[in-house]
C-alpha cells in the first residue's frame, strides 16, 4: 500500500504578513477602468485561484460566465439603468443629489464582464452542511469572489461589483440554467487610478466604521 504523498506546509514571513495586509487595505471596489485588454490568460488564472476557495461540503458551487458578447452586455447596462433610477427614486433631498453623482459601475469600460452565480441544485457534496442553512452555499461563492478580489488586486487589476442590476434580466439575458442564482455581476480591468481610501467614503456617502464597534463579546 502506497502512502499518501505528503507536502510540505509553507512558512510565511513577517514581511509576507504585512504585504498581505497591505494587500487586504488597498482592495478596493474598482469602477473607473482602462478600457484596454488584460493580458491573455489573467481573468483565467484569477478564475482558478477562485476555485480553490473554500465551500460548504466542497461542493464548488460556483459557475463564471465571461460576458463577451456587445448585445448581452448592453441588456446588462439597461437593466443597471432601470435599477439605478429606481433606487435614485428612494432618496430625497441632498442624499438624492449625492447619490446622483456617484460612481456606482464600470460597465462602459471595463474590458472584462464576468457574472458569477450559484448552482443551487448542485450534487456536488451531497448536501454536506446545508441542512440547516442552505445559504451558505452562496456564502461560498462569495469566499471565491474575494479570493479573485484580494488576487486581482496582487496583479494589478482593478475588480468592481456591480448589484445595482435586476437578478431576473439579466440571469435570462446570459441564457443559462434556471437553477443558477445570480451572487455577482463584476467588471475587471486596469484601474483608472489608485487609492486607500474606498470610493463612498470620498465621496462623503458613508464613513468605515470603527472596528470596536462591530464586535461583541458575551
Amino acid at each position: 500500500m502506497t502512502d499518501t504523498p505528503r507536502h510540505a506546509a509553507p512558512e510565511f514571513s513577517a514581511a509576507f504578513a504585512d504585504q498581505f495586509r497591505d494587500l487586504v487595505y488597498w482592495r478596493r471596489d474598482v469602477r473607473r477602468f482602462r478600457p484596454d485588454p488584460l493580458p491573455a490568460g489573467s481573468v483565467e488564472r484569477l478564475i482558478e485561484l477562485a476555485c480553490r476557495s473554500p465551500s460548504v461540503g466542497n461542493c464548488q458551487p460556483w459557475r463564471f460566465v465571461l460576458v463577451a458578447s456587445e448585445a448581452r452586455r448592453d441588456a446588462v447596462r439597461a437593466s443597471f439603468r432601470r435599477a439605478n433610477q429606481s433606487a435614485l427614486d428612494g432618496y430625497d433631498g441632498e442624499q438624492r443629489e449625492l447619490y446622483a453623482r456617484l460612481k456606482l459601475e464600470g460597465l462602459e469600460k471595463a474590458p472584462v464582464h464576468l457574472a458569477v452565480f450559484a448552482d443551487e441544485d448542485t450534487e456536488r457534496g451531497a448536501g454536506l452542511g446545508r441542512q440547516t442553512m442552505p445559504e451558505v452555499l452562496r456564502y461560498s461563492v462569495v469566499g471565491a469572489i474575494h479570493t479573485m478580489w484580494l488576487a486581482a488586486r496582487a496583479e494589478g487589476i482593478g475588480l468592481g461589483w456591480v448589484s445595482i442590476l435586476e437578478p431576473d434580466v439579466v440571469t435570462q439575458a446570459l441564457d443559462v440554467p434556471a437553477d443558477w442564482s445570480l451572487v455577482a455581476y463584476l467588471c475587471l480591468g486596469r484601474p483608472v487610478e489608485e487609492h486607500l481610501d474606498p470610493e463612498l467614503e470620498r465621496a462623503g456617502w458613508q464613513a468605515r466604521a470603527d472596528t470596536a464597534d462591530l464586535v461583541l463579546r458575551r
